[in-house]
This record gives structure tokens, C-alpha cells and sequence, in this order.
């Protein structure tokens, strides 16, 4: 007798994510969280494109936008000297409201269906959870639970929990256990999965040398000085050549700085308004929340799992904040686990299912991981040519304050604008994806390239009707029909081995060219499964049907 088919330790983004799709997929799950409450510290501050389409897809994107910054606010990464000196670089991107109509009036596929939402941690995290605790039936949320240890079998997983406030111990039965609780993950220690880190970064993008790993200073604080703060005009981050970078959390009064510590320093003796009042080059009225050093890992698991315990988000990876791929990789985590664990659940998912959600995130992680680096590298590159001599006066310091706005400028803000590694990431190596020979579409960091190609995030367009083609596709397997293409073969396989299907027909001229083929065969996580332009024989039909369902 199990308490609950899945449980799940960690009740972060990631976690309260997992339980969502679980949720959405009809799977009674518990949430354990060793805290009492929801983070009150302020990590991540972007949702990014492909995050909120899958947080579409759960129903919440509404709810978490109500928390963001205003839609109406711009994107914009500006670097200066400090808040009494000079702008040297500035990176501006459209508000949400501006994207929105770029992408209906461009309608090429090349984007996300969502644009990304500036949010603190802080205000995400209680959205979901009292999203859960309200709304979905399928799901108890214990907060003020640890995970102890577990021990698993071969039809089950014994947990073993305790209370963090009474002491209180219990011990759950379920069917599967999933590990998102951070990168200090008790069931990743218990399966003695190693991370391996590399330094940051070990790569040499771009012809840019490697940075020593280091430690940094965090400090999240709240002040009236608004206008003050913002003297380059509205910025989602304000950076400096010094190595601080500045984010702003809210728009109105909460910021969050984050301050190099040199190998000989001594951060836990720091004064937290000196620091802060030293990088912005001025003293003002402000509140500390909170402040602390801490160290930026570049870590990936060897394996994401083991029998019948899977790991997912901050307990599988672990990156540097650049680019904003930690929460958001786990995201993309949470829901590939959580359809695949649904699969096993519901009895149709074959025994490969679970491997190939290793296969498929692990390679993300990885990618996710290099991208990270990289970006870190070049704002290593940045600090390296700073000169103090850009706060003078005088000519030397206009003439190396251009020097640094142009060196800025050539390299680029690729951090914030990689949307290849947001959203054009690839399952090609995956054991469930029906994968083709020939020449696959170019598959960069930089760039997405709408394709249908197997293992894909397939092209969201905007239908004849004004109708985003993703709000089509069904809770489980979606094979679209083009031009009333016959599927009887397919869907009676899927009918067969329980798989659940639904056929969207379409006759938009501009989704089939772009999709390229008469049938397109989508999984629950929206990632193409197999594609062609007529409905196979029927032995053909059920190999399909078992590969992507992880039976063969």
C-alpha cells in the first residue's frame, strides 16, 4: 500500500513544478520541503522563454505574471562605471508588451510562444505553492518535511522523513521518489552520485582565457532612492568593468548586488552597506534583507538516477547565474520527469522511459552548463581590462571609459540573448525518439532554427484564428494531421499499448509549411517524437507507438 505513487523532496521551483505536471498528467504525488516556508532568499531573476510555455501549459502563466515586473517595463543590461560616474555600454531589449506584438507580427516560429518575466524567486515560489495547495486536487504539500534517507526496492521506495519543527519522525511508501532538493541533495549522496565540476569555465570561448574560480557577495537590500539608483534610466541589470553586477528585482525598491571577493579577503567580517556603498561609488538610505558570501559552481551529475529515485533541477546541476540557466534548466527538468514518471504511473510508459529522460536532461545540464561558463568567461574578460583611471576626468579616463564601451559592445551580450540554448535545445540522442538519417537543422547556442526535425522543440506559430498552435496540443501525445492526412494506424497502435493520444487537425497553410511534414507526432512535453507524411502500416505504427513510449 503506497501513500502516494510518487513523492517528492524539495519543494523549490523545481519541485512545486514536478508537482504540477503530475498534477496535469493525474498523478497523486505528496511535496515534502524542510522549511517552513518559501524561500526568502532572492535567487534567479528571469523566467525565461521556453520556462513560461511550459508554466503556460500548467495553467499558471497568468498567475506568476501578476507577480512580475510590469509588462509594460523594458529590458535593459546597462554598464557603467558606478552610479556617480559614466555609462560605457548599454544592451536594450523590448518590454513584454513590445514582444508580444513582435511575435504575432512576425509569426515565423523563430520564438518562444511566451516572453520572458522578470520575477524574484521570492514571489515565484508562493504562487506555485498556493496554486497547489488551492487548485489541484492531486497533490499534498508538506512544508516543514525533510527527506532522511530512503531505502528502495524492486516495487518501491521506503522514505523516511522528519519533522523539522517537532522532530517527529514518519516513514512514506511510495512507488518512486524524486530528488530535487538542491545542490546539498540527500538522495543524491544516498545513490552516491559524484558531481564533477569544472572550473570557471574551462573553455576558451571566443578566444578568452579561463577566470580562477571565486567567491562572491551577495547583498539584497531595499532603499527609497529609486531615482538615484536608477540614473542610466530603468535597468534589469546595472554591471561595472569592477566585476558587481546589480539587478534589479522589482523595478521600485529591492535590488540585489553581487561583489567579487578577492582569494585573501575575508567576507564574513564585511560590513554589508560599506560594500555596497563602495562599488556604487555613493552612500544611500537602504535597508539590508540579506547579505552573505558564496561560491558559483559549474557542477553536473554523473547520472540523474538510479531505479526507482530520479534527480531533477539544482540536485543534478549546478551553474553560475550568467545567463539565468539554473532554475529555468530545472524547469524544463520537472516536466520531462514528470510525464515520463506519469508514463510509469499510468502503466503505459516502457522500462527505457526513465533512462531517456537521464539521456535527454543530462545533455541539456551539460549544454546549459558550457553556456554558463562561457558567459562568465567574458565578463572575466571584461573585469581583467579594467583601469581605475575610468573614474578620472581628464582625457585619460574619457579615452579608456570609450576603450571599455567598445571592448564591451565587440563582445556582446550573448547571456541574454542565447535562444538556442533556451529553446532550441535537441533530444538527439534519445532512446525514444523516432530519429531520422540526413542532415539535422543547425542546432546553436545563439540561434533557434524552427524545425520539426525528431527530439525538437517544434515551432509555435500564431493560426489563422489568432490561436497560438502550442494552446492546440493536448495534456499527453499530440499527433497534428495536415490536410486531413488519415492516422488510423497510429492512433489504433496508441489505442493499443494505452497510450494516450489526441489528433489535431489543422488546415492553416502557414503551421504546415513550417511543420514540413503531413504528420507530426508531439509528446507531453512538446518535443517531437516522429514525423512523416503518411500513416505507416501497422507493424511500422506499433514500432513507432513502443519506441516513443519507451518499450522498445
Amino acid at each position: 500500500m503506497v501513500d502516494a505513487p510518487v513523492i517528492i523532496a524539495g519543494g523549490g521551483p523545481v519541485g512545486l513544478t514536478l508537482a504540477l505536471e503530475l498534477d496535469h498528467q493525474g498523478v497523486d504525488c505528496i511535496l515534502l520541503e524542510r522549511n517552513l516556508t518559501t524561500t526568502r532568499h532572492p535567487k534567479m531573476d528571469i523566467t525565461n522563454g521556453r520556462s513560461m510555455e511550459l508554466f503556460r501549459r500548467l495553467g499558471v502563466s497568468d498567475l506568476l505574471r501578476d507577480q512580475a515586473v510590469p509588462p509594460h517595463h523594458d529590458y535593459s543590461v546597462v554598464w557603467c562605471t558606478n552610479l556617480v560616474g559614466w555609462e560605457l555600454a548599454r544592451f536594450d531589449y523590448p518590454s513584454v508588451d513590445q514582444k508580444r506584438d513582435e511575435l504575432r507580427s512576425v509569426n515565423d516560429g523563430t520564438s518562444a510562444l511566451e516572453p520572458g518575466m522578470r520575477v524574484s524567486q521570492i514571489l515565484l515560489e508562493p504562487v506555485l505553492k498556493k496554486t497547489l495547495e488551492r487548485d489541484r486536487r492531486h497533490v499534498s504539500v508538506r512544508f516543514g518535511w525533510a527527506l532522511e534517507g530512503f531505502d528502495q526496492g524492486a516495487d518501491g521506495v521506503d522514505v523516511r522523513i522528519r519533522s523539522t519543527e517537532t522532530g517527529e519522525a514518519q516513514t512514506l511508501r511510495t512507488n518512486y521518489l524524486a530528488g530535487c532538493d538542491g545542490a546539498g541533495s540527500v538522495a543524491r549522496r544516498q545513490l552516491n552520485i559524484p558531481l564533477h565540476d569544472i572550473e570557471q569555465p574551462h573553455i576558451e570561448a571566443d578566444g578568452l582565457s579561463a577566470p580562477p574560480r571565486r567567491r562572491l557577495y551577495m547583498i539584497h537590500f531595499r532603499s527609497p532612492e529609486r531615482e538615484r539608483i536608477e540614473r542610466f534610466g530603468r535597468a534589469w541589470h546595472l554591471q561595472s568593468p569592477e566585476g558587481w553586477s546589480m539587478i534589479a528585482q522589482d523595478d521600485v525598491d529591492t535590488w540585489t548586488i553581487h561583489v567579487p571577493v578577492a582569494p585573501d579577503d575575508e567576507p564574513e567580517t564585511w560590513d554589508p552597506k560599506s560594500v555596497l556603498f563602495r562599488a556604487l561609488g555613493c552612500e544611500i538610505a537602504c535597508e539590508i534583507n540579506v547579505a552573505n558570501p558564496w561560491t558559483p559552481r559549474l557542477s553536473l551529475a554523473e547520472t540523474y538516477g538510479q531505479g526507482r529515485v530520479w534527480l531533477a533541477g539544482d540536485s543534478a546541476h549546478q551553474v553560475i547565474p550568467t545567463g539565468g540557466y539554473g532554475m529555468n534548466t530545472g524547469i524544463g527538468d520537472a516536466v520531462g520527469l514528470g510525464w515520463a514518471l506519469a508514463a510509469q504511473v499510468h502503466g503505459w510508459g516502457g522500462a527505457r522511459l526513465l533512462q531517456a529522460y537521464e539521456t535527454e536532461r543530462r545533455h541539456v545540464g551539460w549544454r546549459n552548463r558550457e553556456g554558463s561558463a562561457r558567459h562568465a568567461n567574458v565578463r572575466a574578460d571584461i573585469r581583467r581590462d579594467y583601469d581605475p583611471v575610468v573614474h578620472d576626468d581628464g582625457n585619460a579616463g574619457q579615452s579608456k571609459r570609450a576603450a571599455h564601451g567598445a571592448h564591451i559592445m565587440a563582445l556582446g551580450n550573448l547571456e541574454n540573448e542565447a535562444w538556442g540554448l533556451e529553446w532550441g535545445y535537441r533530444y538527439d540522442g534519445s532512446p525514444v525518439i523516432c530519429h531520422e538519417s540526413g542532415d539535422p537543422p543547425p542546432y546553436d547556442w545563439e540561434a533557434y532554427t524552427p524545425s520539426t526535425w525528431p527530439g525538437s522543440r517544434p515551432p509555435n506559430i500564431f493560426l489563422e484564428d489568432g490561436t497560438p498552435l502550442f494552446d492546440k496540443f493536448g495534456r499527453q501525445f499530440t499527433l497534428i494531421a495536415f490536410d486531413g492526412t488519415p492516422a488510423t494506424a497510429l492512433v489504433e497502435a496508441a489505442e493499443t499499448a494505452g497510450v494516450p493520444l489526441t489528433v489535431l487537425a489543422l488546415t492553416d497553410r502557414n503551421a504546415a509549411h513550417l511543420y514540413g511534414h503531413k504528420l507530426v507526432l508531439l509528446r507531453p512535453d512538446q518535443h517531437v517524437a516522429w514525423r512523416g507524411d503518411s500513416d505507416p502500416a501497422t507493424d511500422e505504427a506499433e514500432r513507432i507507438i513502443n519506441i516513443v513510449r519507451g518499450a522498445s
